[in-house]
């Protein structure tokens, strides 16, 4: 029998194609009928995620759910590195790529109770210390991008409600657009202090996770625990070279590329010409150049039955 668990919830009613606060309830009641007791906090701003579960992990919550997506996810991420509370998620955004990752279900077609089945397999998840990524200050937990899909994150983002039904679509639309017309991005990598890359460059990824955008495994090697972060360079420019890419990156065959370069790292600096945007967990953060860093087994997080051993290096 688990003993008592004090949870919040945080939940982001922005988030995903529709409104969900009926769904965050019965959640809520499930795990009251447990015995535990749990909270919901919703918010009501940027920025307001990171704050309240900064607050909760102060105030001794064993759990510290994010009902959202990968913005809200990352949020509460953010409030709690180094901080003893575990970091939950409730698959409620629209691409819901950390809860894909962890193997929670997250298609409402297929499971239209996703929620409610999420909530069931945290209450059988452990909790395991993972690497978060560090950018400009800001943690992150899948990836930081530089070129063109930040370009697409920042034009995308904030979405209205019809765009995000579109899913996936309304990005590979948008990356097809501006792709056509991104300029020239001249980059040079530096990892761990030596220049490993330099010349003309669609995007830099420095992923801590294997999934990208939800669908394609870009860093297939990549370990939550590890110390490192991975590091994919996608050479060339405009509307051909990305298409290129898309190709490969979905066939899995991007690795074997000669186009693209594969490396490990615990520090990342970018500096391109000119300056381009740069976005982690799909949320806009600035401009190049950047440093990106590791912070190793830093924070706490519930992983559930469903998440793929190959994730971790060390399973215990």
């Amino acid at each position: 029998m688990q003993p008592p668990r004090r949870v919040m919830i945080i939940y982001n009613p922005a988030a995903g194609p529709r409104e969900m606060t009926r769904e965050i309830q019965a959640v809520a009641r499930r795990w009251e009928g447990r015995g535990w007791s749990v909270i919901i906090r919703i918010t009501e701003r940027p920025g307001m995620a990171t704050e309240l579960a900064h607050e909760a992990a102060l105030e001794g919550f064993d759990w510290v759910v994010a009902a959202g997506g990968d913005g809200t996810v990352n949020e509460v991420a953010n409030g709690l590195v180094g901080l003893p509370s575990a970091l939950g998620v409730l698959p409620v955004g629209t691409g819901n790529v950390w809860a894909r990752q962890l193997g929670l279900p997250t298609y409402p077609l297929v499971h239209p109770l996703r929620v409610q089945v999420a909530a069931q397999l945290l209450e059988a998840a452990r909790i395991h210390l993972i690497d978060v990524g560090r950018a400009n200050g800001r943690y992150f937990l899948l990836w930081a991008g530089i070129g063109l899909d930040a370009q697409v994150a920042q034009q995308m983002e904030p979405r209205d409600r019809g765009t995000k039904r579109l899913g996936a679509l309304a990005y590979l639309i948008a990356a097809a657009l501006i792709a056509r017309d991104f300029p020239a991005m001249r980059a040079t990598v530096f990892i761990d202090g030596r220049r490993r890359i330099r010349g003309r460059t669609l995007v830099v990824l420095v992923a801590n996770a294997q999934l990208y955008g939800g669908l394609v495994r870009i860093a297939p090697q990549a370990l939550l625990d590890d110390g490192y972060l991975n590091i994919c360079v996608f050479r060339g420019m405009g509307l051909p070279w990305a298409l290129r890419h898309f190709i490969n990156v979905f066939g899995g065959r991007h690795l074997q590329d000669p186009a693209v370069k594969f490396f490990t790292g615990r520090q990342v600096l970018v500096e391109t010409r000119p300056v381009v945007p740069v976005q982690v967990d799909g949320e806009p953060i600035g401009h190049t150049p950047m440093v990106f860093e590791v912070v190793p087994r830093s924070l706490r997080i519930l992983v559930p039955p469903t998440a793929p051993a190959s994730l971790f290096r060390d399973s215990t």
